[in-house]
């Protein structure tokens, strides 16, 4: 059996690293009343950050990958 490969998370996935984020940024101000939504709405940017940047680095990591494939196959083209 091999372990599916995910490009991004599911959509519960994502709510899931957002509502433990929120919970961390409440727990920072001490869990004071009325900055729910304000750490929901900062926690959500900070995790779709970090998903579109494991995206970016995800899809350059495959073309350097098929950048490297190709160049050897033009090397041994050569030989």
């Amino acid at each position: 059996m091999t372990a599916e490969i995910h490009d991004q998370p599911t959509p519960q996935q994502r709510h899931d690293m957002i509502a433990i984020a929120a919970y961390y940024l409440a727990e920072q101000r001490g869990f004071a009343p009325g900055g729910a939504d304000k750490d929901w709405l900062e926690a959500e940017a900070t995790i779709d950050a970090m998903i579109a940047d494991h995206l970016l680095s995800r899809t350059t990591a495959l073309e350097a990958g098929r950048r490297l494939i190709r160049n050897a196959l033009v090397l041994s083209d050569t030989d």
